[in-house]
């Protein structure tokens, strides 16, 4: 009897027409961006091809006009769109829509399906989420945004906002505030819908980060804003899910968006050790070519194992979800380790590119810089790791053992 890692048929065909799809038409769409062309004229175009071909939405259901991907092939599509920076956005199924998108079909009402969900499928509008605030941060139970009742069919809102990521790109914000101060720590905030732009919801400011940007990066959400929401009103019907199941549902969404970053990631440091192993078979130094250097062999063996190793949690993590087990403690651990493996071969492939990887002239130096953030974005890397921690300690007491905290129950 052996394990079965067999891919079913119709994943990898899926997979398969994904990948060539993004190196067909996305990367050289990258290229005609780079050389000046219109982004909404060439995203406009991409998608309506990818339309053509069934390839929208991969995870949401058909009947919402979606692929109907499960976690698996969902997961295997994802690790291919990452490689171009257009892969997710040419097939709607970009970040941080994606989750909210999937927050709106498990807890929306009919009428908010309607008018929020349907343009956000059909690709017509896009979504923030805006929870996180400066005096939290990784702690969304510090939050000090208030929402109070006002008659029977509004709610005013109060507060600030703090890296809401596409909120510049935004139709639509996903709004999380205190609700009812009295009420047990987790059950105290409830989310709400509403529509951009809006008086009482300004963005100040794009906060400049580390990151390269150029002038597409905020066009195509990539900025990441701080808001002033002032006497902000929101129709009653407007809140999602009901009051106080604000947090449940933002470590829901969170959950996936976590998964999201780490799929990509995988396929962008792929896409970064393609890169370098094709420079050192070209390039020669001293006499020699960089291929037949022992210590640069080290280094891609060292990138390869990252990778394989990321590879086989998302996988693992896949199947859970498949088998609706609970992945929470994986998906801790897989963040932390998918953020810190595509900085670790990004990081390689420059050193090999040398002075060339450290330039511009590769996406390499780019790349650099946004990743940083995926050690942050999320929940940073300690709180997962605080949280991991804790797990074990709970895992020894009651089994004698923390096995089932570190992939024990693989075998």
């Amino acid at each position: 009897m052996s394990i079965d890692f067999e891919i079913p048929p119709e994943a990898k065909a899926i997979r398969e027409k994904v990948r060539q799809w993004v190196q067909d038409e996305c990367i050289p769409a990258e290229k005609r961006l780079h050389a000046g062309e219109d982004y909404k004229t060439v995203l406009a175009e991409l998608r309506k091809k990818a339309r053509a071909q069934g390839l929208w939405c991969p995870f949401i259901p058909k009947e919402h006009g979606g692929m109907g991907l499960g976690p698996l092939a969902n997961a295997l599509v994802q690790m291919e769109l990452g490689m171009s920076h257009l892969g997710a956005l040419s097939m709607n199924t970009q970040g941080p829509d994606d989750a909210t998108m999937l927050t709106l079909l498990e807890h929306g009402t009919e009428y908010q399906k309607e008018k929020f969900l349907k343009p956000l499928l059909n690709g017509e509008k896009r979504i923030c989420y805006s929870m996180t605030e400066k005096a939290a941060g990784a702690d969304a139970t510090g939050m000090q945004t208030r929402a109070e009742k006002k008659g029977n069919d509004t709610y005013v809102l109060n507060g600030e906002k703090w890296f809401s990521s596409a909120a510049s790109a935004a139709d639509i914000a996903l709004v999380m505030a205190k609700t009812d101060p009295k009420a047990p720590r987790h059950q105290q905030f409830s989310t709400f819908l509403v529509e951009l732009p809006n008086p009482g919801y300004r963005i100040k400011r794009d906060i400049p980060t580390m990151a390269l940007e150029g002038p597409l990066s905020h066009i195509m959400g990539g900025g990441h804003s701080e808001i002033e929401i002032v006497n902000l009103e929101v129709p009653a019907e407007n809140l999602l899910g009901g009051e106080g199941g604000g947090f449940n549902m933002g470590q829901h969404r969170l959950a996936y968006g976590r998964l999201r970053h780490g799929m990509h990631n995988v396929s962008m440091a792929q896409r970064a050790l393609d890169m370098a192993t094709a420079y050192v078979t070209q390039r020669e130094t001293f006499g020699k070519k960089l291929e037949d250097r022992q210590g640069v062999q080290f280094m891609l063996a060292e990138c390869a194992s990252q990778l394989y190793i990321a590879r086989l949690m998302l996988l693992h993590i896949a199947y859970k979800a498949e088998k609706k087990m609970d992945l929470r403690n994986e998906n801790g651990i897989a963040k932390v380790y998918l953020a810190n493996m595509v900085h670790k071969v990004v990081d390689t492939a420059i050193q090999l590119h040398g002075a060339l990887g450290y330039s511009r002239d590769t996406p390499l130096a780019a790349w650099y810089t946004h990743i940083r953030a995926q050690r942050l974005v999320d929940g940073p890397d300690e709180v997962h790791k605080w949280t991991t921690g804790r797990n074990m300690i709970k895992a020894y007491k009651a089994h004698g053992t923390t096995a089932s905290v570190c992939g024990g129950d693989l075998i």
